[in-house]
């Protein structure tokens, strides 16, 4: 008897809604769990080449928590464009600025394999930085994070 290896369509797949409070949670573990499901890597049916994973909605952003001294001493550098226009904010800045959900993006977003597919699934992530969220009407199914792992919570 051949056992086949069930590969799946674009047409095939079932996107579900996850609703993810941040609240306290260790950044780095939220973004592996999320990143995870973006990819559909929970399901048992992955397909590396089809974009098979969730909606995730994740609230709370700015109360994100970050182990050691990592809080203080990480910078992130970006470029202006222009010459010498180097600049660096620090994750408090950044928290404390106009898109605070931008770290936990950026933290996914360099966890899940480059290219036209992580373009992709990338678009399935919607992260605010209040407890409140514009996908009510998806009824997003919340996703305890903290019970995981007594680590995940700080």
């Amino acid at each position: 008897m051949l056992k086949i290896t069930p590969s799946l369509k674009p047409s095939e797949v079932k996107k579900d809604w996850i609703l993810i409070d941040a609240e306290g949670l260790v950044l780095g573990r939220l973004a592996a769990i999320v990143a995870g499901r973006l990819r559909g890597k929970h399901k048992p049916q992955f397909t590396p080449h089809v974009d098979c994973g969730d909606n995730v909605v994740v609230i709370n952003a700015e109360k994100i928590h970050l182990t050691g001294n990592k809080r203080a001493q990480r910078l992130f550098h970006y470029h202006t464009g222009f010459p010498g226009g180097i600049k660096e904010r620090s994750i408090p800045q950044r928290l404390a600025g106009k898109r605070p959900g931008q770290v936990i993006e950026k933290a996914v977003e360099r966890m899940i394999t480059r290219g036209p597919l992580q373009r992709r699934q990338m678009k399935h992530l919607h992260v605010y930085a209040g407890p409140s969220h514009p996908h009510e009407a998806q009824k997003p199914v919340p996703l305890d994070i903290a019970a995981m792992n007594r680590k995940n919570k700080a």
